[in-house]
């Protein structure tokens, strides 16, 4: 029984990952006057929006799933070293809390330039998850040279120094000093982001959950 529940662990990481990118760029054509490339994930939620119900019930939901494949992760990253897979079960959770379940709750507005209680909190929840996040393919890297996975240890680094490019760009998107720049590509950067931070987990994912 727990076997199975660990097996398909792996198969809830990979829909959580691969949703997250794929639920927003198919609710984003019933979004008039939304751009993927222009705007953040997070403001397909927002109380204006057409598609905030749909939107937040699957943050949510992403989030469950993200929360639901950490016994899989911890088991078998545990035995090649504890303290570093106690640490990415931590920066997991809290990005599956922080930047999935508080957005389902805790909606942006439409215009940045209005600041409620919900959007603080969704602020708040969405940077300290991501910026935990964006460590857990270098801990990926160091668990998985020293478990002889070369390969998923050399994707993992390339992968961290990628993600970290991106969420570089993703922030200066916001000032002022960039607005007429290439560099004001918010929704395009944190699209990414997020493909390179996911990427190793989705590679053992994938790998675990194939049984290879």
């Amino acid at each position: 029984m727990m076997e199975y529940l660990y097996k398909y662990g792996w198969l809830a990481l990979v829909i959580a990952m691969t949703g997250d990118l794929l639920v927003s760029f198919i609710l984003s054509f019933f979004y008039k006057g939304y751009s993927s490339k222009k705007m953040s994930i997070s403001a397909l939620g927002n109380p204006n929006s057409p598609v905030r119900v749909p939107f937040n019930i699957w943050m949510i939901i992403e989030g469950l799933l993200f929360l639901a494949a950490i016994p899989a992760f911890f088991k078998y990253y545990a035995q090649v070293s504890k303290g570093l897979t106690v640490t990415s079960v931590i920066f997991i959770a809290v990005f599956a809390v922080g930047a999935c379940i508080f957005t389902g709750f805790f909606s942006v507005n439409e215009s940045k330039e209005e600041v409620t209680t919900a959007s603080k909190i969704h602020g708040a929840g969405s940077a300290i998850g991501f910026m935990l996040f964006l460590f857990v393919p270098l801990l990926m890297a160091i668990m998985s040279f020293k478990n002889s996975e070369g390969l998923l240890g050399i994707i993992s680094v390339v992968s961290f120094a990628l993600s970290i490019v991106f969420f570089a760009l993703f922030v200066m998107s916001d000032k002022i000093e960039f607005k007429d720049t290439a560099v004001n590509n918010e929704g395009l950067w944190q699209r990414l982001n997020l493909i390179f931070m996911y990427c190793p987990l989705a590679v053992i994912a994938v790998k675990r959950f194939m049984g290879m």
